[in-house]
C-alpha cells in the first residue's frame, strides 16, 4: 500500500508535469500569435494614417494615429483567445518609448515606425499541478506572455532618418495601370495650369520626402494630402487612341487636351494609361482586355518599381490605349472591380480617425458592417513629369513613388472620371540600389526582432 502510495503521487506529479506543461505551451503559442496578430494590426492602422513619412508630424497627427493603433491592438487580441480565455489588455509600446496613453507628440515615430504588443494571461488553470496548490497556493494558476514587434516601412526618404543606411525600395503588387503625374491637386490652386506642387521631392538633397507634411484632413478639415479628395481622369482625347495628334499629353493641366472636359469644379488630376505586361491573375469574367484585367483583377507581372533606375525602362506608358468616357475601359474595369452587380460599393467616412470604410450591399465577399480592407483600396504609381517623355506610343517614365486612394466612385460625366480620396504616399529616391520590398501595400508591415 505505501508502494501503491508512492507510485500515485509519482504518477500524479509525472501527469502535472506532461499534460499541464503541455498545455502551457500550447498557450504560450496563443498567446505568440494574438499579440502577432495584435501588432500587424496596429502597425495596418499606422499605415494608413499618412504619417510614416513625415518625421515631423504634429501632436495631433500623432495622436490620432497612436489611439488608433492601440484600439487595433487591443481589439485584435482581444479576439484571440489564451488558454481558452480572453487575454488582459495588452501593453502596447512605440519604438522604445511607452506611449499607451498616446499623450506625446511622438515625433520620433514619423519614419519607419515600430509598435510592440506584450500579451499576457496571468490566471490560466491547471489541470493536476492545482493539486499541490493545497500546499502551496502558487500551482493553482500559471502565466504566460509573449512580446511581439512590427515596423511599418515607408521609403519616403528613410535613409535620411537612418544614419549609414541605404534606402530600401518598394515594389507594391496589383498596382492599377493609371500612372499619375507628381503633382498634388489639392496643393496650390488645383494643379491648373500645372501650378500645383508635387506629391514627392525628386529634389537631390531631400529625393523621396514628401511634400504636403501638414496633418490628416478629418471631417473636411486640413491642408494634408492624406484624406484629400480629387477626380481621376485620363490625359487623352475623347475619340481615338489617347496620342492621337502625334504630340505627347501634357499632365497634368486638366486643360492638356482641349476635348478632355474636367469634370466640374472640384480638384482634378489626370493620368496616362500604363503598359500592361503579362496576364494579370483574378480577374473576373466582366474585365475583357488586359488593361482591363489590370484593373479589375491582380496586375502581378507589370514591374512598377521604386527606386532602382535601371528597372525604369520597364515602366511605360501605353497611348495606344484611351480608356476615357462613360463606357472607357477604366469605367468598365473600376465597376468591375468595386461593383460588379451594381449593387452598392463600399463607401469610405473621413468624419473621424482612423478612417472607416463600411462594406456595401456588392461586397465581394458579401460581407457587412465595419471592414479593414476592400477592393476600393488601390496603388497607383507616381511619375516624373518633370523629365520629358520618350517619343513613340510606349513612352518611359520614372517612377518616383506611390499613392494609395479609395475609389468613392464613378463620376456621371463626359469624361468617365473617378473620385478618389488619399490613403497614403510613399516616395522613393532613385539612388536606391537595394532589392526592393514587395507586397500588397506602398507602406508594408512585417513583424521583427528589434536588435
Amino acid at each position: 500500500m505505501a508502494l501503491v502510495a508512492v507510485s500515485i503521487s509519482v504518477v500524479i506529479a509525472m501527469a502535472a508535469l506532461s499534460i499541464d506543461v503541455g498545455t502551457l505551451y500550447e498557450a504560450s503559442t496563443e498567446a505568440q500569435r494574438s499579440a502577432d496578430a495584435a501588432a500587424l494590426a496596429a502597425a495596418r492602422v499606422l499605415s494608413l494614417s499618412g504619417m510614416t513619412g513625415d518625421p515631423n508630424n504634429t501632436s495631433q497627427q500623432w495622436q490620432y494615429a497612436c489611439n488608433a493603433a492601440v484600439q487595433a491592438a487591443q481589439s485584435v487580441a482581444g479576439q484571440n483567445y489564451v488558454g481558452g480565455v480572453a487575454p488582459g489588455t495588452p501593453t502596447v509600446t512605440f519604438s522604445s518609448t511607452d506611449e499607451t496613453n498616446c499623450s506625446s507628440s511622438g515625433g520620433a515615430f514619423g519614419v519607419n515606425p515600430m509598435v510592440t504588443v506584450k500579451v499576457a494571461n496571468t490566471s490560466l488553470p491547471t489541470f493536476f499541478a492545482h493539486i499541490f496548490g493545497l500546499f502551496n497556493s502558487s500551482w493553482s494558476t500559471a502565466s504566460v506572455s509573449a512580446t511581439a514587434t512590427a515596423e511599418v516601412y515607408n521609403p519616403s526618404n528613410s535613409a535620411a532618418y537612418a544614419a549609414g543606411s541605404a534606402m530600401v525600395p518598394v515594389q507594391p503588387r496589383c498596382v492599377k495601370p493609371w500612372i499619375v503625374p507628381n503633382k498634388d491637386p489639392g496643393n496650390a490652386a488645383g494643379c491648373v495650369g500645372g501650378a500645383c506642387l508635387s506629391f514627392v521631392s525628386i529634389n537631390p538633397a531631400t529625393e523621396g520626402q514628401l511634400t504636403n507634411l501638414n496633418g490628416i484632413v478629418v471631417g473636411g478639415v486640413g491642408t494634408g494630402v492624406i484624406g484629400e479628395s480629387f477626380n481621376l481622369f485620363p490625359d487623352c482625347r475623347m475619340t481615338g487612341i489617347c496620342n492621337s495628334t502625334g504630340s505627347l499629353p501634357t499632365s497634368p493641366s486638366p486643360q492638356a487636351n482641349a476635348a478632355s472636359t474636367p469634370p466640374g469644379t472640384r480638384p482634378n488630376l489626370q493620368y496616362l494609361p500604363g503598359q500592361v505586361l503579362g496576364t494579370p491573375v483574378a480577374a473576373p469574367s466582366c474585365a475583357t482586355n488586359l488593361y482591363q484585367q489590370a484593373i479589375a483583377g491582380c496586375d502581378q507581372s507589370t514591374p512598377y518599381q521604386c527606386g532602382i533606375p535601371a528597372a525604369d525602362t520597364l515602366s511605360k506608358a501605353n497611348l495606344d490605349e484611351n480608356p476615357i468616357g462613360p463606357s472607357g475601359d477604366t469605367d468598365v474595369a473600376t465597376q468591375c472591380l468595386i461593383d460588379p452587380k451594381a449593387e452598392g460599393s463600399d463607401t469610405l467616412s473621413t468624419s473621424s480617425f482612423p478612417y472607416q470604410i463600411t462594406a456595401g450591399a456588392g461586397n465581394s465577399l458579401g460581407i457587412t458592417g465595419v471592414i479593414t480592407s476592400s477592393n476600393s483600396i488601390v496603388s497607383l504609381p507616381i511619375y516624373d513629369d518633370i523629365t520629358a517623355l520618350s517619343a513613340g506610343q510606349t513612352p518611359q517614365v520614372a517612377i518616383v513613388g506611390f499613392l494609395q486612394v479609395f475609389i468613392n466612385g464613378i463620376n456621371p460625366d463626359a469624361v468617365g472620371s473617378l473620385k478618389v480620396t488619399v490613403l497614403n504616399v510613399a516616395g522613393c529616391g532613385e539612388a536606391a540600389t537595394n532589392s526592393p520590398v514587395t507586397g500588397t501595400s506602398p507602406v508594408p508591415i512585417r513583424l521583427i526582432t528589434p536588435r
